[in-house]
């Protein structure tokens, strides 16, 4: 009964986007993918989201820019353990994602990479969202769980940087192994630049950290513990700045730096360069949305943009008292997601039932019912 009920309310959800369809519409209709909610992004966010979806009955649909699951947790710091999700005392970016894959899998939801938003259109009482490689959604609901939008790190200016990137000249971690018995040098004073000093204590033979002032822009408890690392002779702490890379047969072999005392020579294999990245939210900073520096405004009650339907969670959520946390975007998601289900289905009352009690999602989700 519960499975026709959920059939019946696709029909009607389908015949509303087929009101709304134009004869050109119908004739493109192979080329559109229609679903309940598209979300944009497939980061810890969106992936949540797309769980969530399933939970509460929405047919769901993602999509991503970057050619992998996961945002920036996955692209830029995939061997960085987190502390604070609850239940999870200790994991790492990319255990976080593959546990948050797992969890969706069971609802078989696609997830669309390589694939950026580019347009969105307002079709009767749904929108249709265009990507940049040509792919058309029809949706009832848009839930942007972008992140930082795409993003470009901020290279080293020097002209030897470019034939050394990929090789010994790293924006990110992608793995944390590829610098064990290397001598490295991290340049930057934020937090990557520091949290990444710490963590690769004991896998690379020897860590210079070099930034342009004494003081860091960093969190105080990452900042004490490198202080205590350096003077614990674990860390090498040099305050200067690049001005000129060596290097012997393509290979990396240091770097000159200039120092409030004047020049000096470092020694090391690898550099990774962590000064920040620049945020680039792309087409959709056009959007009619507000967007005030790469961010988006919304009403804390559900989360939902200066477009009615348009959701925005997760980093690039705006909004009083924010915090930039993976569990703040939990929770975001699940709010917004219960107002973008009375956008599909507005001619049903949902009605709560605890996933405990919820034999219909047991079975779902392949768990075993009383």
């Amino acid at each position: 009964m519960i499975a026709g009920m959920e059939d019946a309310r696709n029909a009607r959800s389908d015949e509303r986007r087929d009101a709304a369809m134009t004869e050109k519409d119908r004739d493109t209709c192979a080329l559109v993918e229609t679903t309940d909610v598209l979300i944009i992004g497939a980061g810890p966010a969106g992936l949540w989201a797309m769980f969530e979806a399933g939970v509460i009955g929405l047919r769901c649909v993602a999509l991503d820019a970057l050619d992998r699951v996961g945002g920036q947790c996955t692209e830029l710091y995939p061997d960085k353990p987190i502390y604070d999700i609850p239940a999870v005392p200790r994991c790492s970016a990319q255990d976080l994602v593959d546990r948050l894959l797992e969890q969706c899998a069971p609802f078989g939801f696609p997830i669309h990479l390589g694939q950026r938003a580019d347009a969105l259109e307002r079709v009767g009482e749904r929108w249709r969202v265009t990507s940049r490689e040509g792919r058309i959604f029809d949706t009832a609901a848009v839930m942007i769980a972008a992140g930082n939008g795409a993003f470009e790190p901020q290279r080293v200016a020097l002209p030897e940087a470019a034939s050394l990137e990929g090789r010994s000249l790293h924006y990110a971690v992608r793995q944390a192994e590829r610098f064990r018995g290397r001598r490295v040098l991290i340049a930057g004073g934020g937090d990557s630049a520091l949290d990444w000093a710490l963590a690769l204590r004991g896998i690379a033979t020897h860590i210079t950290l070099l930034h342009r002032r004494a003081n860091f822009r960093a969190a105080p408890a990452t900042a004490a513990a490198v202080k205590a690392a350096e003077q614990a002779g674990q860390i090498d702490f040099v305050v200067g700045t690049l001005d000129a890379l060596h290097e012997t047969a393509d290979v990396l072999t240091g770097a000159r730096v200039k120092t409030l005392e004047g020049e000096r020579e470092l020694a090391f294999d690898e550099l990774i360069a962590l000064f920040g990245l620049v945020p680039d939210l792309g087409p959709i900073a056009g959007w009619p949305l507000d967007a005030r520096a790469g961010r988006i405004p919304v009403d804390t009650s559900n989360y939902e943009t200066a477009l009615p339907g348009v959701f925005a969670i997760g980093d690039i959520a705006l909004y009083d008292n924010k915090q930039k946390l993976i569990l703040s975007a939990f929770h975001e998601g699940s709010l917004a997601l219960r107002k973008a289900y009375a956008y599909a289905f507005p001619d049903r009352q949902r009605t709560h039932v605890h996933s405990s009690y919820d034999t219909a999602l047991q079975k779902k989700l392949g768990q075993p019912t009383a």
